[in-house]
C-alpha cells in the first residue's frame, strides 16, 4: 500500500469546555493539536477521564469544539450546519463502537445496508455491497441472523462491515475490543489490521489498553485533556503486507 501523506485529520488548539453553572467552566480538552495522514493506523490512548471520549466525538463530527479549528479530509467543520455534519459523518467516517450499536430487530445484512440507504444507494447495489463486506469480515454465512443470535465477536465484525459500507476515508473505533474476551478481541484486532493494510483505510483507534495501542503505527497519549506524548511505534509490523486474506 502506498500512502501519499495527505493530511486527513488536522486539529489546531482544540478546546472543549462545559459550563456547570455560572461562572464555573469545566475544561475537558485544553488545546489539542493532532495531525493524522491518509492511511495511518493511529491509537489515541489514555485513562478514564483523560478526554478520549470527548476527543472521539469531535473527531467523528458528533460534537463541535468550543474553540480551535478542525479540518476533516479538507472540510472545515466550523462551517457546517448540523445537517452538513450529518452528511460528513455518513460519507467520510465509519464508526465502530464498544457496544456495537446494531439495530436489534434487523438482520446483519440490513444493519450493513443501513448507511448505504441514507447515502441514497439503490436496493440492488446495497445488497450486493453488504454481502461483499460481510464476506470480507467472515460473516456472510450469518447475514440473515439478528444481533441477538450472534456472539460479541460476530456483532463487532458486522459493525466493522457496516463501518465500511460507504467506503469512508476514516474508520473511528472507540474501545472496539472492550466488551470482548481476550481471544475474540485478538480476532477483531486482526480484522482491523486487515482493514488497514488490505483495504487501505485510515484508522483512529481509541483505547485505554496500552498493549493494543502498541499494535498501531503511532501512539498519541492523552492525560487531563492534554496530549502528553506522541510517538512513532518502531515495533509496528504489518500482519498482511501482501494483502493476504484472513479467516475469522
Amino acid at each position: 500500500m502506498i500512502y501519499l501523506n495527505k493530511t486527513i485529520i488536522e486539529m489546531k488548539n482544540i478546546v472543549k469546555s462545559f459550563y456547570v453553572g455560572t461562572p464555573n467552566q469545566l475544561d475537558i480538552l485544553k488545546g489539542i493539536n493532532i495531525v493524522v495522514n491518509e492511511g495511518e493506523f493511529v491509537a489515541i490512548v489514555g485513562a478514564s477521564g483523560s478526554g478520549k471520549s470527548t476527543l472521539m466525538n469531535i473527531i467523528g463530527a458528533l460534537d463541535r469544539p468550543t474553540s480551535g479549528k478542525y479540518i476533516l479530509d479538507g472540510t472545515d467543520i466550523e462551517d457546517k450546519t448540523d445537517n452538513g455534519l450529518s452528511e460528513v459523518r455518513n460519507k467520510k467516517i465509519g464508526f465502530v463502537f464498544q457496544t456495537y450499536n446494531l439495530i436489534p430487530r434487523s438482520s446483519a445484512l440490513k444493519n450493513v445496508e443501513l448507511p448505504m440507504l441514507y447515502y441514497g444507494m439503490n436496493r440492488h447495489e446495497r445488497r450486493e455491497r453488504a454481502e461483499q463486506l460481510l464476506e470480507l469480515v467472515g460473516m456472510k454465512d450469518r447475514m440473515k441472523h439478528q444481533p441477538n443470535e450472534l456472539s460479541g465477536g460476530q456483532k463487532q465484525r458486522v459493525a466493522i462491515a457496516r463501518a465500511l459500507a460507504n467506503n469512508p476515508s476514516i474508520i473511528l473505533a472507540d474501545e472496539p475490543t472492550g466488551a470482548l474476551d481476550s481471544e475474540t478481541g485478538r480476532l477483531v484486532m486482526d480484522l482491523f489490521h486487515k482493514v488497514h493494510e488490505v483495504e487501505g483505510k485510515t484508522i483512529v483507534f481509541i483505547t485505554h489498553n496500552h498493549e493494543l495501542a502498541e499494535e498501531t503505527e503511532r501512539i498519541i497519549t492523552l492525560k487531563d485533556g492534554n496530549v502528553v506524548s506522541e510517538e512513532q511505534n518502531d515495533k509496528f509490523i504489518k500482519k498482511f503486507p501482501n494483502g493476504e486474506k484472513i479467516c475469522l
